[in-house]
């Protein structure tokens, strides 16, 4: 699933695990796991929470969220009732968390290894970083796929910008559109900076406030499971 561009030759020390096997030790096909990363306030655990509204009666799905002293995004998930409390797992990193996603990915490995045990089959699990940088990426040995979360109140420079979660992130999804008009930012401008950035890569712009704003990322992630699954 990842595509690897030149991550590699430029930030060697970023990925530093092997591809995960896609089969549990029991034999059977782990479940697809699909990180989300981007800057704080991007609104990542927001998309994490529409994309399970999306996909729960289509998939067996859960999450597993990394905040670094609390519980916050989890516990935001529990009070919006996205998922049955047993399918969400949070994980305090203590530092920041790309370390959590990257460096040492221990934790987030356990959590997720934890809910197939627990509430598996599940066809997908989301693994969401807490709010970090332009430069946060997964580590290839956690999860199949990346999404990175940008928002336009960033700034409509952000993609112009690039860093490794903008340029080599297997969907990056532009959020909060509705916003554009009231701070400034020029959605044209963005879509052609990211076009610049990651070439053929996709860019999704999504506005979460409308009931179908999560839309073209939860196609996406159909798109990923039909391979997966395939």
């Amino acid at each position: 699933m990842h595509l690897d561009h030149d991550l590699d030759e430029k930030y060697p020390h970023r990925h530093t695990y092997s591809a995960p096997a896609t089969e549990r030790p029991d034999g059977t096909r782990r479940a697809l796991r699909i990180g989300l990363g981007g800057p704080v306030g991007s609104g990542k655990t927001a998309t994490v929470a529409a994309l399970c509204r999306a996909l729960r009666t289509e998939v067996s799905i859960a999450v597993v969220t990394n905040d670094i002293y609390t519980r916050e995004d989890a516990d935001f998930l529990l009070r919006q009732a996205v998922l049955p409390p047993e399918r969400i797992q949070a994980v305090e990193t203590g530092a920041c968390p790309h370390t959590a996603i990257r460096d040492d990915i221990s934790a987030n490995l356990e959590a997720v290894e934890d809910l197939e045990d627990a509430v598996g089959p599940l066809d997908l699990i989301l693994v969401e970083s807490g709010g970090d940088n332009l430069t946060a990426t997964f580590s290839k040995g956690l999860v199949d796929a990346q999404v990175f979360v940008i928002d336009v109140a960033g700034g409509d420079d952000i993609p112009r910008k690039g860093g490794p979660g903008v340029t080599t992130a297997d969907l990056l999804v532009i959020n909060k559109t509705d916003l554009a008009p009231y701070v400034g930012s020029d959605l044209e401008r963005m879509a052609l900076d990211a076009k610049k950035q990651r070439g053929e890569l996709p860019v999704a712009f999504t506005s979460l406030t409308s009931a179908e704003g999560v839309g073209p990322v939860a196609d996406w992630v159909r798109a990923r499971l039909a391979a997966w699954t395939a």
